[in-house]
C-alpha cells in the first residue's frame, strides 16, 4: 500500500457526509417564510434545518443554552475551595499553558479574583526551558514562596506527579482542564474536566478556557440570588476572553460554545476590552506605511487567522507572560506597546516557520518511504520548538498524513548526540486517526504527551526516537488500513449557478457565525467559470482571480498561491472550491469568493480531450462535418506567427498548446479555437517560416525563421486540403 498521492497537492472533493439536500418543496417553503434567497433556503435545509421554525431558530441561537456548571464533577468543591482561600487570604497560584487558550484561561480567572480582592498570581512554563505542563521544579519553588492554593488552567489532568508533590507540599490543587483523561486522575483536591469518565455534564467540548467560565459562573450563582443574572453578568464581562480561546483551540462551535462565541464576538467588535482592541489595531499596522487601515469585521476567522497567531507568538518564541500581561494591564499605553511586541514576534515567527518548513519538505521528499510509513515524523537539532507544530499542520496539508515534529534544539551542529538529549515534539493528524491514542500505544517510548484528536505534544530521548517512529507507524498501518479515502479531501455544501453568487446570498451566509468545528464555514463549487484574468498581489504571494459569473465580471481571491501555482489561464475556465465573503471599500460593497481550490474545469478538459482526438482524426483524413470551425484564415496565421516571433525576440524558444491559446486570446485573437491554432502551426512549418519539434504532447520547441518577402500561404498544401474538405462538406449540405 502507498500512502503517497499521485499528486500531493491534489484534494478529492466531497460532498459534506453529515448533511442531505431538501426537497423542493422544503427550499420553497424555507426561501418565502424566512425571506431568503433559494440557494440559503437550500443551504439551511442541506444543513438539517429542513422547517422554517427550526431554521430560524438556529439562526437566532435560540436552540442553545448554558448548562448548570455545577453537573460538572467537582465543581462544588472547587468553588468551595476558592471561597475559602478567599476568605483565608491565601496566596493562590493559576498553573496555565502558553497558548491562546491557557492565556484567556489565566487572564479571565486572574481578572475575576482580582475583582474579589485575592491575593493572585500567574505561572506560566517556559515552552523552550520546561516544555508543556507542570513541573515539579516549579512546584517546589511555589511551596517555598508560601502559595496556598494551585488553580491548574489547561493543564494538569496528567500531572499526577506534579500534583502529589504539591499535596505533600502542603498545598491544595484545583485542576481545570479540558483535555482527554487518560489512566489514573491525579490526587487534587478537585478534578473539574467535561471528559472526565462518567460526568453527567452534556457538553465536553469547552476550551480550557471554557472550564475556567463555568469555575467563574458557579462562583458567582453561589453568591447570588439570582443566579441566571450571575451568569449574565460573567458573560458580559469576560464572553470575549472566552471566546478568543475557544475559536483559537478549534473547539466545537455548537451547543453552548456557538452561544458564548457569539456574544463574545460581538463583544470584540464593540471595541469593550482595551487589550483586545489595542491588539486588533496593532495588526492592521503595516510598518512602513502611513495607510489607517478600516475597522476590520470580527467572526471566528478573524480571530483564527490574525488574533490567535499573534497571541500564540509569545508562547512560541518569546515568553507567554507577554499576552497575559497584556490582558492583564490597565493601562492603554502598555496595551499598545505590548499588542506591537506580539506581532513583531509574529513577524519573525513567521519567518522561522518558512525556514523550518522548507528544510522539513527537502528532507520528506528525500527520507520518507510513502509506500510504508503513513505517518511522517522528523526530528532536528536546530528547529525552533515554539514553531514545529505550526510547520506539522502545513505537512499535514500538502501531504494529506499525519505528522510529527521534534527538536533538540540548543545542540550545536556538528556536535555529537547523546541518547539521553530530550526532545520536545509537535503532531498533527488527520481524520480516522486519534492522534492522542496513537501516542498512547507510544506511551513507554515518550517522557511525556496529552492533547487532542488531531493535535498533540510530547516529549521523548533522542535514544528512542527510531523505535517511536516505527512504533507510531506501525499503530497507524493498523488504523487506516482502510481509511486511504479519508485523506486529502476538501468537504463542501453545494454546487451553485453563476446566478446565486450575489450580494444579497452573501449577507444572508453571515448569519449562520459563528462558524467553525460542527457548525463549518459553507464551502460551495461552481463549475466550468470563465477565467478573464490572474493577477498577483500582496507582492506576488497571492493571485486574484476575475471570473465571469452569469456575465458580471467577479473576484475570486487566492490566498498563499502565486499566479503561476494557479493551474488555469485567462480565456480558460476553471472549477473552484470556495467560501463566500464581502468586500468593503471606499464605501462600496461587491460579493467576492475566497478560493479554497482552484482546478482547471472538468467540462473544458474534458472537451479538450475530444478536439485532441478530433485533431488527429482529420490529420489522418477523416471528413470534416458541417459546421465545424477548424481552417484557420490569414488573420489566424498570421496572428499565431506574430506571437511566437514576438515570444523568440524576448528569448522564449518553447511553449505550450494552452499558453499559446491563452497568449492569443489575450492579445485579442479570440477567434482561433483550438484547431485554428494547430493547424496554423503545421502551415506556418510547411511553409519553412517556422521551425517547430514537438517536444512533449502538446508542448513545442521552435525557431522564427527570418522571411524577406510576404509568405504566400497558398503554397501551403495542408491549408489547401482543409479548405478543399470545408468545400465538399458545405456542397453536401
Amino acid at each position: 500500500m502507498s500512502y503517497m498521492k499521485s499528486n500531493p497537492g491534489e484534494k478529492l472533493w466531497t460532498v459534506r457526509a453529515d448533511c442531505s439536500e431538501g426537497t423542493p418543496e422544503e427550499i420553497k417553503k424555507l426561501s418565502e417564510e424566512l425571506e431568503v434567497t433559494p440557494a440559503f433556503a437550500r443551504l439551511l435545509a442541506f444543513r438539517g434545518y429542513k422547517n422554517p421554525a427550526a431554521a430560524r431558530s438556529f439562526l437566532c441561537v435560540e436552540d442553545e443554552v448554558l448548562h448548570d456548571p455545577f453537573l460538572l464533577t467537582d465543581m462544588d468543591r472547587a468553588v468551595g475551595l476558592l471561597e475559602s482561600a478567599l476568605a483565608e487570604r491565601k496566596k493562590i497560584m493559576i498553573y496555565g499553558d502558553y497558548d491562546v487558550d491557557g492565556v484567556t484561561s489565566i487572564s479571565v480567572l486572574e481578572l475575576y479574583l482580582r475583582s474579589r480582592g485575592a491575593d493572585v498570581s500567574y505561572y506560566i512554563p517556559d515552552r523552550l526551558g520546561e516544555g508543556y505542563g507542570m513541573s515539579c521544579a516549579a512546584i517546589a519553588r511555589m511551596a517555598q514562596e508560601g502559595v496556598g492554593l494551585i488553580v491548574t488552567v489547561d493543564t494538569g489532568i496528567t500531572a499526577n506527579t506534579e500534583i502529589a508533590l504539591a499535596k505533600q507540599s502542603g498545598m491544595c490543587v484545583i485542576v481545570t482542564d479540558h483535555h482527554e483523561c487518560h489512566g489514573e486522575l491525579p490526587c487534587a483536591d478537585a478534578v473539574v474536566n467535561p471528559h472526565r469518565p462518567g460526568s453527567a455534564y452534556p457538553f465536553s467540548g469547552l476550551a480550557g478556557v471554557g472550564v475556567v467560565f463555568k469555575l467563574v459562573c458557579a462562583a458567582e450563582m453561589q453568591r447570588s440570588a439570582d443566579r441566571a443574572d450571575a451568569v449574565r453578568r460573567v458573560c458580559a464581562e469576560y464572553a470575549d476572553l472566552v471566546a478568543l480561546g475557544t475559536v483559537a483551540d478549534v473547539m466545537p462551535l455548537v451547543d453552548e460554545n456557538r452561544l458564548i462565541v457569539k456574544y463574545g464576538l460581538r463583544r470584540i467588535q464593540s471595541g469593550s476590552r482595551m487589550a483586545i482592541s489595542a491588539l486588533i489595531a496593532a495588526s492592521q499596522y503595516r510598518p512602513g506605511t502611513a495607510h489607517v487601515a478600516r475597522a476590520p469585521r470580527i467572526n471566528s476567522s478573524f480571530i483564527g487567522y490574525t488574533l490567535a497567531p499573534r497571541i500564540n507568538a509569545a508562547g512560541r518564541i518569546t515568553n507567554a507572560s507577554v499576552a497575559a500581561e497584556l490582558f492583564l494591564t490597565d493601562s492603554r499605553e502598555r496595551a499598545d506597546a505590548l499588542a506591537a511586541e506580539l506581532c513583531e514576534t509574529n513577524r519573525f515567527r513567521q519567518s522561522e516557520e518558512n525556514k523550518i518548513a522548507e528544510e522539513a519538505y527537502a528532507r520528506i521528499e528525500a527520507e520518507h518511504d510513502f509506500e510504508r510509513d503513513p505517518v511522517i515524523v522528523l526530528d532536528d537539532d536546530g528547529w525552533h520548538h515554539g514553531v514545529i507544530g505550526i510547520v506539522a499542520s502545513r505537512i499535514t496539508e500538502k501531504y494529506g498524513l499525519p505528522s510529527i515534529l521534534v527538536s533538540y534544539e540548543g545542540r550545536a551542529k556538528g556536535e555529537p548526540p547523546l541518547g539521553t538529549d530530550l526532545g520536545k515534539g509537535s503532531g498533527r493528524s488527520i481524520k480516522g486517526l486519534n492522534l492522542v491514542d496513537a501516542l498512547v500505544y507510544c506511551g513507554d517510548l515518550l517522557e511525556k504527551y496529552g492533547g487532542h484528536q488531531l493535535a498533540a505534544g510530547l516529549s521523548v530521548r533522542r535514544a528512542n526516537i527510531g523505535r517511536f517512529r516505527e512504533r507510531i507507524n506501525e499503530y497507524a498501518r493498523e488504523i487506516l488500513k482502510d481509511a486511504e479515502q479519508l485523506q486529502g479531501t476538501l468537504d463542501y455544501d453545494l454546487e451553485l449557478s453563476p446566478e446565486d453568487i450575489d450580494l444579497s446570498f452573501a449577507e444572508e451566509l453571515r448569519l449562520l457565525e459563528p462558524c467553525g468545528i460542527g457548525n463549518a464555514t459553507p464551502y460551495f463549487v461552481l463549475r466550468d467559470v470563465p477565467v478573464c484574468d490572474v493577477i498577483p498581489v500582496g507582492a506576488g504571494k497571492h493571485s486574484r482571480m476575475i471570473v465571469k459569473c452569469g456575465g458580471r465580471e467577479t473576484t475570486a481571491m487566492v490566498f498563499s498561491r502565486a499566479p503561476a501555482a494557479i493551474p488555469v489561464f485567462g480565456g480558460e475556465r476553471a472549477d473552484l472550491l470556495f467560501s463566500l465573503d464581502i468586500n468593503e471599500f471606499n464605501g462600496n460593497r461587491t460579493v467576492q469568493m475566497i478560493c479554497r481550490d482552484v482546478r482547471h474545469s472538468e467540462k473544458e478538459l474534458a472537451e479538450h480531450e475530444a478536439e485532441k482526438r478530433r485533431f488527429a482524426e482529420l490529420r489522418e483524413g477523416a471528413r470534416m462535418t458541417a459546421g465545424e470551425d477548424v481552417v484557420p484564415g490569414r488573420a489566424d496565421i498570421t496572428a499565431v506567427y506574430t506571437l511566437l516571433r514576438r515570444e523568440s525576440r524576448i528569448g522564449n524558444a518553447e511553449m505550450s498548446v494552452r499558453v499559446m491559446l491563452a497568449l492569443l486570446a489575450e492579445s485579442g485573437a479570440k477567434a482561433i479555437n483550438y484547431m485554428k491554432l494547430r493547424f496554423s502551426l503545421l502551415i506556418l512549418q510547411e511553409l519553412n517560416v517556422l521551425s517547430l519539434e514537438e517536444t512533449e504532447e502538446e508542448y513545442y520547441s521552435f525557431r522564427v525563421i527570418p522571411t524577406p518577402a510576404k509568405t504566400d500561404l497558398e503554397r501551403s498544401g495542408i491549408l489547401r486540403s482543409l479548405r478543399s474538405m470545408q468545400k465538399q462538406e458545405q456542397s453536401n449540405v
